[in-house]
């Protein structure tokens, strides 16, 4: 198979950053998706970079933990291949934004300020595909709603902050503040901290499947926040200065995400995403998983990026999440981490990128002419 228009190949030496980057907490990462790997291998994307190419890399990964930066290294320049990630025009640069994993007060039980809730999947809630979609049924649709007389679009947050599912016992906590269980949609997981002094994680288990329309976008077109000036924080900001708004805006973005309990075995790392391991702050990257292989490690280049550190953003990355906004193949989202200083930093991450997509060189070997 040949390789795909978006990829082409570099060296390690035209990677600037390449040679300082800590490789190990790269490689900590990877290594967690080599585990997952021996469970369920991952889903090829349609750039081409097999799935199965990686099983020498994942079997000596799952041997070797704690190496150090300079093994680690060494490791990925044995086992891969840096081939740059350009667009259809040619041009290299793609983009990267940042999510995290929110941290909220709940309580189990509706009461006092919580008055908010996060909700569990509905029974009525299936998934869509191409053996069961009806006809004339909007293709972008992955979920609808089951009624005697076959599949319908599902009830969207209008409808269903409206109250249109109350009395299922869906409840799975509530919070104090609307716009905090709107971020939380946004990131698809958070740590409720419970009332009785328990972290609870949930993370995304499903959704009624409408398209998402950033609230960032629809306050720039209303003129109430120039475009360039978009953050979380700007937008957290316009709604404490306009509570009486909230849900004329929020229901403008017809998405709605329910939710799931999410025990997670290491507290100190994030939440279990798409690629079913636990992420982790700086070293997981979120990307198009319909172009996309899991577990691909990427070097990202975002010069003008420094909120992380204070220097230029030049690091490794492990591929192990999704989301429907992250479109194309030079398109990631960069994990912060959890907690509000974790999202102060993703809040503010819209930048220009490079991306280099390292590929499993018996699967580059193969490219070759």
């Amino acid at each position: 198979m040949s390789p795909s228009s978006h990829l082409i190949p570099v060296t390690y030496d035209d990677l600037t950053g390449w040679s300082t980057d800590d490789h190990a907490a790269a490689y900590a990462a990877f290594r967690r998706s080599a585990f997952r790997f021996a469970e369920k291998p991952y889903r090829t994307g349609s750039l081409g970079i097999a799935a199965d190419a990686f099983a020498a890399a994942y079997a000596q990964a799952r041997l070797i933990d704690g190496p150090t930066s300079r093994d680690a290294r060494e490791f990925f320049e044995r086992h891969f291949a840096p081939y740059r990630v350009i667009l259809g025009d040619d041009a290299s640069h793609g983009f990267v934004t940042g999510f995290y994993e929110p941290e909220a007060d709940a309580s189990p039980v509706r009461g006092g300020h919580f008055q908010y809730p996060l909700l569990s999947r509905p029974a009525d809630l299936v998934d869509v595909d191409d053996g069961n979609r009806p006809a004339g049924f909007d293709p972008y649709l992955a979920f609808a709603r089951q009624t005697p007389d076959g599949l319908v679009e599902y009830y969207d947050r209008e409808a269903i902050e409206g109250g249109v599912l109350d009395g299922r016992g869906l409840e799975m906590a509530w919070l104090a503040d609307p716009v905090d269980v709107f971020f939380i949609h946004v990131q698809g997981a958070a740590r409720l901290k419970m009332t009785d002094g328990s972290i609870r994680p949930v993370t995304y288990a499903a959704k009624s499947g409408h398209r998402f329309t950033g609230v960032g976008k629809i306050l720039a077109e209303m003129g109430e926040i120039p475009l360039k000036q978009v953050t979380m924080q700007s937008i957290r900001a316009w709604f404490a200065r306009h509570p009486e708004r909230v849900e004329e805006i929020l229901w403008r973005n017809r998405s709605f995400i329910f939710f799931r309990d999410a025990p997670v075995p290491d507290p100190a790392l994030g939440p279990v995403a798409a690629a079913k391991v636990q992420l982790t702050a700086g070293r997981s990257v979120a990307v198009d998983r319909l172009l996309h292989t899991f577990g691909t490690p990427f070097f990202i280049h975002a010069e003008t990026l420094t909120v992380f550190d204070g220097r230029p953003f030049r690091r490794l990355m492990i591929a192990q999440d999704t989301g429907s906004a992250i479109v194309g193949p030079a398109r990631g989202d960069l994990f912060a981490g959890s907690g509000p200083r974790a999202g102060e930093i993703a809040g503010v991450i819209k930048h220009p990128a490079d991306f280099v997509a390292l590929v499993p060189r018996q699967l580059a070997k193969s490219w070759l002419p």
